[in-house]
Order: C-alpha cells, then structure tokens, then sequence
C-alpha cells in the first residue's frame, strides 16, 4: 500500500518541502510517483524516515545520517562515540551562554535597565585570570571563611538568595536620590540585614573582610566582584550606620 507524500507529511509532522528536499540530495526517495508526478512511499520508506529523524534529532547532519544509513562499513561505535563527545562539549558551550546571559539579565535589573553600564561592568568582570583570583582568595581568606564564600550571591546565580540580593541592591541604587535615613531606603537595609542573618549568622569577621574588600576598587577587582560605584558603597554605608544607630536606640529604649 502507498502513502502518498501529504499523509508522509502529516504522519511524521514534518513539511512536504522537507520531504521533497531529503528526494533531491538522495536521503530518502519514493518508492513510487502518480502519474501526475506526486511522490509515493510503501512503510519501509515511513521506517527509514522515523531512523532520520531520531539521528537528526541526536545532532547528525544530513550527510552524516546518508552515509549510516547506506554504508555498509559505517563505525557505528566510533560514530556514536564522537557524537557524544560532541554533544557534551556543545551543552557546556551552551551553559557557558546560559551563564552569561543570565550575569547580564541580573546586571541589567541593577544597573536599572541602563545598557551601557551593564555591557561596561561585565567587560571589566570578564577580565581577572582565574587562576590569579584563585591565589588572591586563597591567600586573603582561611579555609573556613572560603566555604561560607560558596554561600555569597553571584550575578550570574539564578537562585532565590542571588536574585533577591540582586533586586535589593538595585532597588537601593534607585533611592540614592533620597536621604538614607528614608523610610524607603531603610527598609531595603533592613532587608538586606534580616538576609545578612539568614546567611551569614555569626560570621561577623567574615563580613567585615568582605566589607573592607569590597570598598577597595583594587581588591575589589581581584576576586571578581561584580563593579559597585563607590558613591553607591559609602551611601550603603552611610544607610547601614543609621539602621544600626536606630537599632540600638531601640534596643536601649527596651
């Protein structure tokens, strides 16, 4: 029995012009024609197309999956082999990009959606040697204090704690306009003090190395922080200073 080539389309969900194109480069061919010319196919040619469309969907080409399904000598192993090589380097490469896009999604919410700041700071972040940021790490933070760094929220990250970090400081950027004794201002250190407790409870040392780090530009930029302005940084600190002022005024009034 014939299948014409619309029910060969409609079958597999694939075009008649893809099925017209795997005729013209020998791939797969009818088995029969109408006499008007329209393509036929018996259930053999059906099986041979379900085998193309599982290699194509493993990643061979077109001449790849001619070859295997003529050659008679075809190193299926070797094949295979070299088609899982591949496709493991591909998937790293497309991590890589999926790490990279998300760095620039989170640096654009923080750089409140200004394109050029964004493209500038992930230019200078891409720049450190890794190996050099590594010993610069290692010989300024202990053991202990290097495994609480694994905890530290990262802008290519797309946790809940990175993102949220992400938010807050982009939200304290937009309020720089705004004294830092401000309702709206001091609820973001608020925030960002309940978050500093839930993560870091206890590791106040660490923190205030981190701290000093993060305000020096060079040390900064030796363990890969991201970019921060240092106008933003004092006015952080000027917030912080107020929020703990105001802390400890209630914790005596108590």
């Amino acid at each position: 029995m014939y299948i014409h080539i619309h029910e060969l389309a409609r079958r597999t969900g694939m075009t008649v012009r893809t099925l017209r194109y795997y005729d013209s480069i020998d791939l797969l061919s009818p088995s029969s024609k109408t006499e008007g010319g329209h393509r036929l196919y018996v259930e053999e040619d059906l099986k041979k197309l379900q085998q193309i469309q599982f290699f194509k969907n493993m990643g061979y080409s077109l001449k790849e999956i001619r070859e295997m399904l003529t050659d008679e000598s075809w190193n299926w192993e070797h094949s295979l082999r070299n088609q899982l090589s591949y496709i493991i380097e591909e998937q790293q490469r497309l991590d890589s990009m999926a790490s990279s896009l998300r760095e620039m999604l989170n640096s654009l919410i923080m750089e409140q959606g200004n394109k050029q700041d964004t493209l500038e700071k992930l230019i200078q972040l891409s720049k450190p040697n890794m190996d050099r940021l590594r010993s610069y790490k290692e010989n300024r933070f202990s053991h202990d204090e290097l495994e609480l760094w694994e905890k530290l929220p990262r802008m290519q990250g797309n946790d809940p704690d990175s993102l949220e970090w992400i938010a807050l400081i982009g939200q304290l950027k937009s309020h720089m306009n705004e004294a830092p004794d401000s309702d709206k201002v001091q609820n973001v250190i608020r925030r960002m003090m309940e978050k500093q407790k839930e993560q870091f409870e206890g590791e106040d040392a660490f923190l205030d190395k981190l701290w000093d780090a993060r305000k020096s530009a060079q040390a900064s930029n030796e363990l890969g922080f991201y970019p921060l302005e240092p106008e933003l940084l004092s006015y952080m600190e000027e917030a912080y200073d107020i929020f703990m002022q105001n802390k400890s005024g209630l914790t005596h009034e108590s």
